[in-house]
């Protein structure tokens, strides 16, 4: 389930009128329209708030190309429902290094739906003095983030005092519910709004004309409240589908973590004493080998070697007839090396070309649609595709020839040995593999750690 597209889809229907049933006996937004303009004009008159160079009116069916409201709904500017929109302090604010009475909220503390304070500035007395004669938010006053990460809306909920800098923005509704303006501003419809009026120089900024020029249907004022309502109860609905997902997967992650543990030590399967032990595996994988090597197939690796021991108490106490062995010692290995840019085309006129892990699912390689006539490396069907550069470790089944750039290898098991048992076997082992990959400008790990990790072996029918 698409969480976030199931959020949309509540808002969407919540601005058409669709999420809740309508009620005859609600005032018209019409007249709450009115009511707001004649608060307007008391407030400029006594003062209190300036008179807007851009002040209109938005017609009830003005623009069928928004869309049919319902017959007690108005479209209406953000402005024209708002005793103030403003934004923070223009100039470097003096901070405070711990709080000292004050907060001073940028974009980054405002989340969709929340203020955080997880990582706030604060101001002292003065400051704050100066600045909220220009902004200081107050409950009930809805927030945009304006620069950089631009359109998160929250409504303040609290009597903390707040100023804010540049980067925010101040809505004051009123006659309103703003947490109804906060959800619509959420949407999909306003949200192509903010985007469409965001300036881009070096980063997104999205300036007051435009908050005050945003266009929102607007219902009575008793449904803006039912409204809110609902979407709050679905939304709560959705953070426990989502908190649930989170707990589920982390869950599956640990299963799974859990059962390659145990097979990889032997102790997820019973074992059969007449099970052909792991050395006599071994010996017919050597024999392969060396055909292969006299067929010109592979190389012969200068640190060949024999079984090996380890002094990690991880495998201590392995089954009987299972042995430690390099992975080089049971499977062909080859590096990954790309072919000239030039040649990397969406022509199907050679073979199949990846680099690295884009095309990867949870175990078969998909389809790249990139082809090279000039191939390096090719590696044969049903090998598994090990990352050696960022990211180290993830591995996939190519079921198909392709050829790998430098970011792949490909490790294709010897003796009988089964693919998916390489494959999961490989899976286990992402954490050793990060663990020894080295580099500055990324992470990559190199044809040695390959060749030299050390595997346990099972007998073959233990695989």
């Amino acid at each position: 389930m698409n969480t976030k597209q199931l959020r949309q889809k509540i808002l969407d229907l919540a601005i058409r009128g669709k999420l809740v049933p309508q009620d005859p006996d609600d005032e018209p937004a019409s007249v709450l329209l009115e009511r707001v303009r004649a608060e307007k004009e008391r407030l400029i008159k006594a003062g209190k708030i300036k008179r807007d160079k851009n002040d209109s009116v938005v017609f009830r069916d003005e623009d069928k190309s928004r869309g049919q409201l319902p017959d007690e709904w108005v479209w209406c500017r953000l402005g024209d429902i708002s005793a103030i929109v403003t934004d923070g302090e223009h100039l470097t604010p003096r901070r405070c290094k711990e709080y000292c009475g004050y907060y001073l909220l940028s974009a980054r503390n405002i989340l969709d739906g929340a203020i955080s304070l997880d990582d706030v500035d604060y101001v002292d007395d003065a400051e704050y003095a100066h600045i909220s004669r220009r902004c200081n938010p107050q409950r009930n006053d809805v927030l945009i983030s304006c620069s950089g990460s631009v359109g998160r809306v929250a409504v303040v909920n609290d009597d903390s005092h707040y100023v804010m800098v540049r980067s925010a923005a101040m809505v004051r509704p009123i006659f309103l519910s703003s947490f109804y303006i906060m959800f619509a501003l959420q949407s999909g419809f306003l949200q192509g709004q903010i985007t469409s009026h965001k300036k881009q120089v070096a980063q997104a900024n999205l300036f007051q004309a435009e908050i005050k020029g945003l266009i929102l249907p607007l219902p009575p004022l008793a449904e803006q409240k039912r409204i809110a309502s609902a979407i709050e109860s679905a939304f709560s609905v959705i953070d426990e589908i989502e908190r649930n997902k989170t707990d589920l997967q982390s869950a599956v992650a640990a299963t799974k973590s859990k059962i390659l543990s145990l097979a990889i030590r032997g102790k997820l399967v019973p074992q059969d004493p007449n099970d052909e032990p792991a050395s006599v595996l071994l010996e017919r994988i050597r024999a392969e080998r060396e055909m292969l090597i006299k067929q010109g197939k592979i190389k012969r690796n200068k640190n060949d070697s024999t079984v090996v021991k380890s002094d990690n108490s991880y495998y201590e106490n392995l089954p009987q007839g299972w042995l430690l062995v390099r992975l080089d010692d049971i499977s062909g290995i080859i590096m990954g090396q790309s072919p000239s840019g030039e040649s990397v085309t969406y022509n199907p006129n050679g073979i199949e070309f990846h680099q690295g892990k884009i095309y990867f699912t949870d175990r078969y390689l998909a389809r790249s649609g990139q082809y090279t006539a000039e191939a390096n490396k090719v590696t044969e069907k049903d090998s598994v595709l090990l990352c050696v550069r960022a990211p180290v470790g993830i591995v996939n089944i190519a079921d198909r020839n392709i050829a790998i750039g430098r970011g792949l290898c490909a490790i294709s098991p010897l003796g009988g040995i089964s693919i998916e048992f390489v494959f999961h076997w490989l899976t286990a082992f992402q954490d050793s593999f990060i663990k020894q990959a080295t580099g500055t400008t990324f992470m990559a790990i190199t044809t040695e750690v390959v060749r030299q990790q050390i595997i346990p072996l099972p007998a073959l029918f233990g695989l």
